[in-house]
C-alpha cells in the first residue's frame, strides 16, 4: 500500500465492545447502551479511532445476538434505536467512528424471512435459505438422512429437520441460525438495502460476520457436497463447500457496488473470515478489487489447537513469528492486516499468550500489547484488554453460559471423555473467558451493574480494575495509551516497511519497521527468562528508546516480559 494518501484507517486503532458485559445502566445485570454511553469517555482517554459494537439488534439471544430476528430494531435488552442515534453522535463529536456487527451469513429462526420461509414448501421465501429433502434412501429426521454430512460449529449435524415439510434447513451454527441462501439475489438485495440504511444513519461501516462463508459450493442441480469424515464422529468437515465458496469475490463486490460506493474515504470494511490464507487475503483486501478494507483472520489463534479448540497445545513462538511474518510479508504491498489477540470469541491473552501470576501480569499483558501494537496493520482492543483482564476461574460446568462450550460439553462427555479433563480444557479456551463484566472498580460486581451480572465478574476485579489504573503511569492502562498514540504520531508505525529478526529464537521476538530513513526496532522478551539484548541483536546498543514497558532500562539485558521500541540511528 503507497503511504501518500493512505486511508485514514492505517494508523487507527479499533476497541472492540461486547454490549452484554460492558456496563449495565438500568440493574438488569445485562450491559447496554446507556452503559455504553456513560463510559465513552474512558474511550476517548484511551485514544481510540473506532468503536466496534458487537451485536444489539432484536435476537432471541441464542448465541447471544448472533441470531438476528430483526436488522433494522434494537433488541430492548440493549436499549433504544434512540440511544444508539445518541451513541453514533457521542463517537462523532469526539472524532470516534461506529462499527457496527453485520451477521449475514444466517439469521435467527424467529425473523420473519425465515417464518414465511418455513411456513410452506411453496412460500416465496423458501429459497431464501438452504433446504433440502432427506438424503435418498433415508426417511426424514432419521440418523444419517441429513442432505450432508457436515457439521456444525456447535457440535451436531448442520441440518435440523422440519417435520411440517418433511425438508432440512441448512444451519452451520446453531439449529436457530438458519443459513441465507445468497445464491437467491432478493437475499442479497435485502441486505443490501439493510446496510444502506444502517449507513444513512451515521454508522461508519461494518464488521463482517464469517463473511466469507455466504457462498457455498453448489452443483447445477442444487446438489450440496459431503465432506471428508471427521474421525472419532460420524459427521464430515464440509467447509471446503463454504469457506471463500466459487461466488464469494462476486458478492462482496457486488455488496460494496451497491451499498458502499460513494461513500469511500469515510468507512471500513472488516471481513471475519476464517480459514482464510494469505492470498486469498490478497485478493479480498486488494483496493483495486473493492471488496472489504482487511480480513480478520484467524491463523495465529489456531496454533495452540491440536484437532481442535479444545485440544490445547503449547504455543511456539517460532510457530507465532512464521504466521505473522507470513501474513505482514503476504499483504505489504497489496491489502491490508487486522491485528488482534483477543475478541468475544478467545480466551484472554494474557492468561493465553502471558503470563498471568502476580509476578508477571502486567509485564506480560503490555509485553503483548506492544509486539502486536508495533506491527503493520491495524490493531483491535478488546474491552478489559487494556486493563490486563485475565481468564475466569470457573469452578464448574454450571458456571459456563456460552452455547458453544455447553454443547461441547455434552457432547463430549456423552462419548465418554473424561469431565474434568473436559473442565480443564473449557476454563483455558471457553468464550466466556471473554465475556466476563469490564472491571471498572473494585465495588462489588466490579462497577458493572447494581444488579446481579449475567456472568459474574472476575474475583480479581478487586485489583485489576480501571479506577486503579486510571492515575497510574506505570499500568497497562497506561501503556496501552502510550502505544496508540505512538501509532497516531509516527508514521513508521503505521506504514513501515516490517522485516523479521531472530525467526528461531525460543523467547525473543524482534522485528523492525523502516520508512524514509526511520528506523524502528522492536524487541519483546515472551518469557520469565532474561536475555542479553546487545548480544542477540548488536544494533539495539545504539538505539534510543522510544517506549518501553518496564522502568530504569538495562542496555545490555532484557528483562523477563520486557518490550523496547527502539530508534536506531
Amino acid at each position: 500500500m503507497a503511504t501518500e494518501n493512505a486511508p485514514w484507517w492505517t494508523s487507527a486503532v479499533v476497541y472492540q465492545v461486547y454490549p452484554r458485559s460492558f456496563q449495565d445502566s438500568d440493574g438488569d445485570g445485562i450491559g447496554d447502551l446507556g452503559g455504553i454511553l456513560q463510559r465513552i469517555d474512558h474511550l476517548a482517554d484511551l485514544g481510540v479511532d473506532v468503536l466496534w459494537l458487537s451485536p444489539i439488534y432484536a435476537s432471541p439471544q441464542a448465541d447471544n445476538g448472533y441470531d438476528i430476528s430483526d436488522y433494522q430494531a434494537i433488541d430492548p435488552l440493549f436499549g433504544t434505536l434512540e440511544q444508539l442515534d445518541e451513541l453514533i453522535a457521542a463517537l462523532h463529536a469526539r472524532g470516534m467512528k461506529l462499527l457496527m456487527d453485520l451477521v449475514v451469513n444466517h439469521t435467527s429462526d424467529e425473523h420473519p424471512w425465515f417464518v414465511e420461509s418455513r411456513s410452506s414448501p411453496t412460500s416465496a421465501k423458501r429459497d431464501w435459505y438452504w433446504w433440502r429433502p432427506p438424503r435418498g434412501g433415508f426417511a426424514g429426521g432419521d440418523p444419517g438422512a441429513e442432505p450432508t454430512n457436515w457439521q456444525s460449529f456447535f457440535s451436531g449435524p448442520t441440518w435440523e429437520y422440519d417435520e411440517a415439510s418433511g425438508d432440512y434447513y441448512l444451519h452451520l451454527f446453531d439449529r436457530k441460525q438458519p443459513d441465507l441462501n445468497w445464491e437467491n439475489p432478493e437475499v442479497r438485495q435485502a441486505v443490501h438495502a439493510m446496510m444502506r440504511w444502517w449507513l444513512d444513519r451515521g454508522v461508519d461501516g461494518f464488521r463482517m460476520d464469517v463473511i466469507n462463508m455466504i457462498s457455498k459450493d453448489v452443483a447445477e442441480d442444487g446438489h450440496l457436497h459431503d465432506g471428508p469424515p471427521i474421525p472419532g464422529t460420524s459427521l464430515g468437515d464440509g467447509s471446503a463447500s463454504y469457506l471463500c465458496g466459487p461466488r464469494i469475490h462476486e458478492f462482496l463486490a457486488e455488496m460494496h457496488r451497491e451499498v458502499l460506493a460513494g461513500r469511500e474515504g469515510t468507512f471500513l470494511t472488516v471481513g471475519e473470515m476464517p480459514g482464510v490464507t494469505v492470498e486469498q487475503a490478497q485478493l479480498f483486501t486488494d483496493p483495486a478489487r473493492a471488496e472489504v478494507d482487511m480480513v480478520f483472520q484467524f491463523e495465529h489463534v489456531g496454533l495452540d489447537h491440536g484437532t481442535s479448540k479444545w485440544d490445547v497445545r503449547p504455543l511456539l513462538m517460532r510457530d507465532l513469528k512464521a504466521s505473522f511474518g507470513r501474513w505482514q510479508a503476504g499483504l505489504a504491498d497489496v491489502g491490508w492486516n487486522s491485528l488482534y489477540w483477543d475478541n468475544h470469541d478467545q480466551p484472554r491473552a494474557v492468561s493465553r499468550f502471558g503470563d498471568d501470576s502476580p509476578r508477571y501480569r502486567r509485564d506480560s499483558a503490555t509485553c503483548l500489547a506492544t509486539l502486536l501494537h508495533l506491527h503493520r496493520g491495524t490493531p483491535y482492543v478488546y474491552q478489559g484488554q487494556e486493563l490486563g483482564m485475565a481468564n475466569y476461574p470457573f469452578r464448574s460446568v454450571e458456571d459456563f453460559r456460552d452455547v458453544e462450550s455447553v454443547n461441547h460439553f455434552s457432547a463430549a462427555t456423552g462419548a465418554g471423555e473424561d469431565p474434568a479433563h473436559l473442565l480443564d480444557t473449557m476454563r483455558r479456551m471457553s468464550r466466556d473467558n471473554a465475556r466476563t463484566p469490564v472491571q471498572w472498580d473494585a465495588s462489588p460486581h466490579a462497577g458493572f451493574t447494581t444488579g446481579t451480572p449475567w456472568l459474574p465478574a472476575n474475583p480479581d476485579h478487586v485489583e485489576w480494575n480501571a479506577e486503579s489504573q486510571r492515575a497510574d503511569a506505570d499500568s497497562v492502562l497506561a501503556h496501552y495509551r502510550r502505544l496508540i498514540a505512538l501509532r497516531h504520531e509516527n508514521p513508521v508505525v503505521a506504514l513501515g516497511d516490517f522485516a523479521m529478526l531472530l525467526p528461531e529464537h525460543d523467547d525473543v521476538y524482534a522485528f523492525t519497521r523502516t520508512l524514509d530513513g526511520e528506523v524502528l526496532l522492536v524487541v519483546c522478551n515472551v518469557s520469565a527468562t532474561p536475555y542479553p539484548l546487545t548480544e542477540l541483536l548488536p544494533q539495539a546498543r545504539d538505539g534510543r528508546l522510544v517506549l518501553g514497558n518496564l522502568p530504569d532500562e538495562d542496555p545490555d539485558r532484557l528483562r523477563p516480559w520486557e518490550a523496547r521500541v527502539l530508534q536506531i540511528r
